[in-house]
C-alpha cells in the first residue's frame, strides 16, 4: 500500500493539498495519505496529525506570538514522519515551516520529496533557491516563469500549470453571481456588492480589519446602497471567531451594511462587484473568477522594512507580475488608508478602470496554461514512488 505524507500548513495549501489528496487517491485507490492541513485535506481522505490553524500567523516578529503552536505541530508532524515511514513526503508552498521539514527528512531518513506550489523564491530572500534545490528531489511548479528560475540547481522542476485553472474552470458570469449572492445572504441585495478579504491568518486580521471596515464605511458614504461581506477563513480558531462576528455585529449596529461570511471565500469573491483583498493567492481567485479588486497589506514596520529591501519584485500582487504590469491598485503600508482604498474601489465598480482591468485578469488566466495541473503533479509524484520501488 502506497502511502504519502502532505504538509501544508496555510488556507491556501490545504485547498491545493486537499485537491492533490484527491486526484491521487483516485489514480491510486487503496493509498494511505496522512499529513498537516486543514479541514479541506480531512475531507478528501487525508489523516491529519496537526491541523494547520496552529500555523495561522505570518511575518517575521508576528511568528513570536504562535510560537507554541508552531512547536506542537513541528513535534506532531516529524514524530508521524518517522513513525509511518511514509514512501513519499509532498510538501505544498508554507516555506517557512516546510523547507526546514525537508532538512529533517533529508537528514533522517531516505524518503523522496516533491514540493508541489513551491515557495515564491524569485519574489524575495532568493537564498532559498538552493536550499530547496539541495532539500527537495523534484518540483512542480505553478507558474511559467517558474521553471528558469531554478535552471542550473540540479534541481528536476517543471511547470504543471495553475491548479485554480482547474478548480475555477470558467469565468463565474452573471448565473454564477446570482447563486453565490444566495448563498452569502445577500441575494436581495439591490446595490453592489464589496468583498473584504483581510487574510486567513491571525495577524493578518489584526492588521487589516480595521483598515477595510474603515474603508468600507467611508465607500458606503459615497455609495449608500453598497452592500459588504466580510470573508475569513474556516480555519480560524473559536476565539478568533467570536471575535470577528461581535466585531461585525458592533459595526452593521452602527450602520455598516456588513454581513460575516465563514464558509470560503470563493462564493464570497464570485458574489462581489469588486472585492478588497490582502496579497496572496486569493488575488489569483479573484482573476480567474473575473472580479476586479484592490490589493491592500499592512504588518510590523520592522517586518516591512525587512521585507522592503529584500524583495526583488515590483509588486506583491501575483496578476501583476504575470501581466507584467499595473494592472491591480496595490497599497502597501502607509499607503493603505481607507480614503485612497474607497476611491480605489469606487472606481472600479463601474466603468473604463473596470473594463481595463477585466481584460487584462482574462489575459492572466490565459497565460497559466491548460487544465490539468494537479493531474500533471499526481503524475510526477506517481513517478517519483515507481523510482523509489526500483
Amino acid at each position: 500500500m502506497k502511502k504519502v505524507f502532505l504538509s501544508a500548513g496555510d488556507a491556501s495549501g490545504d485547498l491545493h493539498a486537499a485537491d492533490f489528496a484527491a486526484v491521487f487517491a483516485r489514480r491510486n485507490p487503496g493509498a494511505r495519505l496522512v499529513g498537516l492541513g486543514g479541514d479541506a485535506m480531512r475531507s478528501a481522505g487525508v489523516e491529519l496529525v496537526a491541523h494547520q490553524r496552529d500555523l495561522a500567523v505570518g511575518g517575521l516578529l508576528e511568528l513570536a506570538g504562535g510560537l507554541r503552536g508552531v512547536v506542537r505541530s513541528w513535534f506532531a508532524v516529524t514524530t508521524a514522519i518517522e513513525r509511518e515511514r511514509p514512501d513519499l513526503v509532498v510538501l505544498v508552498d508554507s516555506s517557512g515551516f516546510n523547507l526546514p521539514l525537508a532538512r529533517r527528512i533529508k537528514r533522517r531518513q531516505a524518503v523522496p520529496i516533491l514540493y508541489y506550489v513551491a515557495p515564491q523564491v524569485w519574489a524575495w530572500r532568493s537564498g532559498r533557491i538552493r536550499k530547496l534545490a539541495a532539500r527537495v528531489d523534484r518540483a512542480a511548479l505553478i507558474f511559467p516563469f517558474e521553471p528558469a528560475v531554478y535552471a542550473g540547481t540540479g534541481l528536476s522542476a517543471e511547470f504543471v500549470g495553475h491548479p485554480l485553472i482547474d478548480a475555477i474552470p470558467a469565468v463565474a458570469g452573471d448565473a454564477a453571481r446570482a447563486g453565490a449572492r444566495d448563498r452569502c445572504g445577500l441575494a436581495d441585495a439591490a446595490g453592489p456588492v464589496v468583498t473584504l478579504l483581510p487574510g486567513s491568518r491571525r495577524n493578518e486580521i489584526a492588521a487589516h480589519l480595521t483598515v477595510q471596515l474603515e474603508t468600507a464605511r467611508t465607500l458606503q458614504a459615497r455609495v449608500p446602497e453598497v452592500q459588504f461581506l466580510l470573508a475569513v477563513a474556516p480555519s480560524l480558531t473559536d476565539d478568533v471567531g467570536r471575535g470577528l462576528r461581535e466585531t461585525c455585529e458592533r459595526w452593521a449596529r452602527d450602520g455598516l451594511h456588513l454581513r460575516l461570511w465563514t464558509e470560503g471565500a470563493r462564493d464570497a469573491i464570485s458574489a462581489a462587484d469588486v472585492v478588497l483583498a490582502k496579497p496572496g493567492t486569493v488575488t489569483m481567485e479573484c482573476a480567474l473568477l473575473g472580479r476586479p479588486l484592490v490589493v491592500m497589506g499592512r504588518a510590523n514596520p520592522l517586518t516591512a522594512w525587512i521585507v522592503r529591501r529584500a524583495i526583488r519584485v515590483p509588486s506583491l500582487t501575483m496578476p501583476n507580475l504575470i501581466a507584467d504590469e499595473d494592472l491591480v491598485p496595490e497599497f502597501l503600508q502607509d499607503e493603505a488608508v481607507p480614503e485612497r482604498l474607497a476611491e480605489a474601489l469606487a472606481g472600479l465598480l463601474a466603468g473604463p478602470a473596470r473594463d481595463r482591468q477585466l481584460a487584462g485578469l482574462a489575459k492572466v488566466r490565459q497565460a497559466l496554461g491548460p487544465p490539468g495541473a494537479v493531474e500533471r503533479a499526481c503524475g510526477i509524484a506517481e513517478e517519483m514512488l515507481a523510482s523509489a520501488r526500483a
